[in-house]
């Protein structure tokens, strides 16, 4: 190989390495610097744990798109309330998946033509107390303390994903006699610009 070939190899060689250890980078301090939404874990059965959450409050909004939907929740928590506050970011975020079968934040569902999601609000905060939203396109919710079943999983959150892990959870739960209510949600911990690898995915359902 010539000088004059190897250079440039080189050089794209060393800014692809680059690129991608500052992304794997911004992976590790997303996840550092991220507030989670506190719980118990009760047991672990087949992949499966049952959490106790406690109370929480949740900013919701409805959009035709889940792009849609996150960007009017992120500038919420970016300061677009009445107070002009900023919120500090908290996992996970929760939002319906496509329609599947038995259908998915965070609480969460979706229709034909549309998506609901949700950001959990840091635990300093009330439904009462938090910052007022600009529109009534999002709303803060009080959800009440309660049991979950979920089932974590990796890697981007497909459509073929979502369907297996769902149908996992659910036969998890049918083989120990552990009857679900409501409909099951995709919870999400990562912004969209975390390496696959780096992510944290689940499927969750409230249990009776």
């Amino acid at each position: 190989m010539s000088r004059s070939v190897g250079r440039p190899l080189t050089l794209a060689v060393g800014t692809i390495a680059t690129l991608g250890l500052a992304w794997v980078g911004w992976g590790a301090y997303v996840r550092l610097t991220t507030k989670r939404v506190p719980y118990t874990t009760a047991l672990t059965l087949d992949g499966v744990e049952i959490r106790r959450y406690p109370d929480t409050v949740v900013a919701r909004t409805t959009a035709d798109t889940e792009g849609e939907a996150f960007r009017k929740l992120f500038g919420y928590i970016e300061g677009d309330n009445q107070a002009r506050e900023e919120i500090a970011m908290t996992a996970p975020v929760t939002t319906g998946p496509e329609k599947i079968a038995m259908t998915a934040p965070v609480a969460s569902e979706r229709s034909d033509d549309s998506v609901t999601m949700a950001f959990f609000l840091p635990g300093e905060y009330t439904a009462e107390g938090a910052p007022k939203p600009n529109t009534d396109d999002v709303s803060i919710e009080h959800v009440g303390a309660r049991t979950l079943a979920v089932r974590p999983f990796s890697w981007y959150a497909t459509r073929d994903r979502i369907e297996t892990n769902q149908r996992r959870l659910f036969e998890a739960l049918a083989a120990h006699d552990l009857t679900p209510t409501g409909e099951p949600f995709l919870l999400r911990y990562e912004d969209p610009y975390t390496p696959p690898f780096m992510r944290t995915n689940e499927i969750a359902v409230e249990l009776n």
